[in-house]
């Protein structure tokens, strides 16, 4: 699995980051995690409000930092 925040390195945008890591941890789950923080790579995926969690390439979540629960549930319905 392959778990990507877009931003610029706020303070949001990393918490998402330590969110979306602990939430993967918690469920044991083997995953890359990438910061983008280049403005064109971020446009490429349509956001236009940070933070955003993208898995597998799927723009999951933005403008917000999720709870632990809501990450947990969207990181298990990834896994097939």
């Amino acid at each position: 699995m392959k778990i990507q925040i877009l931003g610029t390195g706020c303070s949001k945008c990393k918490a998402l980051t330590e969110a979306a890591e602990t939430a993967a941890k918690g469920l044991g789950i083997v995953c890359d995690v990438e910061k983008v923080t280049d403005i064109e790579k971020i446009m490429s995926f349509g956001v236009m409000m940070m933070p955003a969690l993208v898995v597998d390439g799927e723009v999951k979540i933005v403008g917000k930092i999720p709870s632990q629960d809501e990450l947990k549930k969207l990181l298990t319905s990834e896994i097939k």
